[in-house]
């Protein structure tokens, strides 16, 4: 990227609130100059004074600086990565088929919330160098570990789907842990990762494998610190097209307790989906401290959104004086003694 500094709107759509209130403003004032023009015309007089100018404007500023920040503006200025040299993470996401299950039709899936969430601990580790894989009956990397967050956000929302690719045997429910031994040492991470950290996001409905022998594996020579993110809700079914529930798949009612003995074995750690402060804070427990060095440059973002949202408070407090006051400041002059 160059060295210059931009300006931006995070969500822009937001911005849509300030058209609501100038749509009607900038009607309202052309119909006053409609009347005004006509009442001149007729010799009309005029009318008596109604709201002060002053009272006006601060009822148009209040909604459309809260417009302006729902956008939330932003900088967006160039940054040199201080990236970590001695700790690397990968993030394997479950892309069997029971991913799909959601809470109803058009709800979002299982997958695509372990989407969002991957992206999410992935800034809690930002420092970390960081890959991306894919679980069914075999996991596959699509991602090695690096510095680049943005490769990783969209590595995740676009390289990875459902049996993307899908599982080597046809089997009602295709994942299972046992591939996980071979992070370790099929190239995953690079030698010079002395920390090691891994990721997987899942509904943990797996055939059965060998729990102790993965947990022995992982945890083997410089060892790999397992965390479990569970995606699962009960109720949740997987809908055709059509809306309706595929009769093959029902959910799991053990899955999490699955997950808790593999973490166990593995002296990792398992959380709920709905953990994931808890579990980023468990990612930099285990990652811990060491030898950073600087590697090329990231956009960094500053947001603007509270200091906008902040100013908006000025016109309100003026709209909050005692009428009285505002009565005073905003009659006319009189011109002479």
């Amino acid at each position: 990227m160059t060295g210059t500094t931009s300006f931006t709107f995070l969500t822009p759509l937001g911005g849509l609130l300030v058209l609501a209130v100038v749509l009607p403003l900038a009607g309202l004032l052309l119909a006053q100059r409609r009347v005004s023009a006509a009442r001149t015309l007729l010799r009309l007089p005029r009318p008596p004074e109604g709201a002060p100018r002053a009272t006006m404007v601060a009822l148009t500023a209040v909604p459309v600086l809260l417009g302006l920040a729902v956008a939330q503006p932003a900088l967006r200025a160039p940054k040199t990565a201080t990236v970590r040299t001695d700790a690397e993470a990968m993030f394997v996401l479950d892309t069997s088929r029971s991913m799909l299950a959601s809470a109803g039709p058009g709800q979002p899936s299982r997958l695509a919330r372990a989407q969002r969430a991957a992206v999410r601990l992935r800034a809690a580790i930002d420092d970390v160098p960081a890959g991306v894989g894919t679980l069914t009956d075999r996991a596959l990397p699509n991602l090695l570990p690096n510095a680049d967050s943005a490769a990783f956000d969209a590595t995740v929302e676009r390289a990875v789907g459902i049996e993307r690719p899908p599982p080597q045997e046809v089997n009602v429910n295709a994942t299972t842990f046992a591939p996980l031994t071979e992070l370790r040492t099929q190239g995953y991470y690079t030698a010079s990762a002395r920390r090691k950290l891994l990721f997987v996001l899942t509904d943990g409905e797996t055939r059965s494998y060998d729990v102790g022998a993965v947990g022995r594996a992982l945890r083997a020579g410089s060892g790999v610190s397992l965390i479990l993110v569970h995606f699962w809700k009960p109720g949740e079914r997987v809908y055709r097209p059509s809306g309706q529930p595929e009769a093959a798949y029902f959910p799991h009612e053990e899955s999490r307790r699955e997950l808790d003995r593999l973490a166990a074995a593995a002296e990792g750690a398992s959380f709920g989906e709905d953990e994931l402060a808890a579990a980023a804070a468990r990612a930099r427990s285990d990652l811990g401290s060491g030898k950073t060095a600087s590697q090329g440059i990231r956009p960094h973002t500053i947001p603007l959104a509270p200091y906008v949202a902040a100013a908006s408070l000025l016109p309100l407090a003026f709209l909050l004086r005692p009428l009285r006051s505002r009565s005073r400041l905003n009659r006319p002059r009189r011109s002479g003694t």
